[in-house]
């Protein structure tokens, strides 16, 4: 199997993968500073996601350590479909997370002026929230990408 950009047990797989797990931590932990997103499905879903996301790509990342310290190929075809099969659902379910917080987000912001109305909510939160999303999206399909070129290759 060919060894490119992200493949499992590299540094830059590991990279990916922290990046991954930042980002979607990262959106999980301003929407829970935001006010009142538990009152809204789509937003309760973004947690959801990306607390799966977070800890798919933490447990890939550790995977990873493991084999740089013990010098170990991960590029065995039963694993590497294992991770394409767990990247394409976690990024599925990122994207549709991402996309629908954006939607309520900007219903809010831009189409019913809602966070004028009410200054109390946190709709800043939200779009920084949304937008770390969108961002965890793009490495998960990076990953996602990569690990299907990887298993093709093979």
């Amino acid at each position: 199997m060919k060894v490119v950009f992200g493949s499992p047990g590299t540094w830059s797989g590991l990279l990916l993968r922290t990046g991954q797990w930042v980002f979607a931590g990262a959106s999980i932990g301003v929407m829970l500073s935001a006010f009142g997103f538990s009152n809204y499905t789509a937003f309760c879903y973004l947690i959801a996601s990306m607390g799966l996301q977070a800890l798919w790509s933490l447990g890939l990342a550790c995977l990873d350590i493991y084999a740089l310290k013990v010098k170990r190929d991960l590029h065995n075809p039963l694993l590497v479909s294992l991770f394409v099969v767990g990247d394409w659902v976690t990024a599925a379910l990122s994207l549709a997370a991402a996309c629908s917080s954006a939607g309520v987000t900007v219903l809010f912001v831009r189409d019913t002026d809602f966070c004028k109305a009410y200054p109390q909510f946190s709709c800043g939160r939200y779009q920084i929230s949304t937008t770390m999303a969108f961002i965890t999206w793009l490495l998960v399909a990076t990953s996602s990408l990569v690990m299907f070129w990887i298993l093709t290759s093979a």
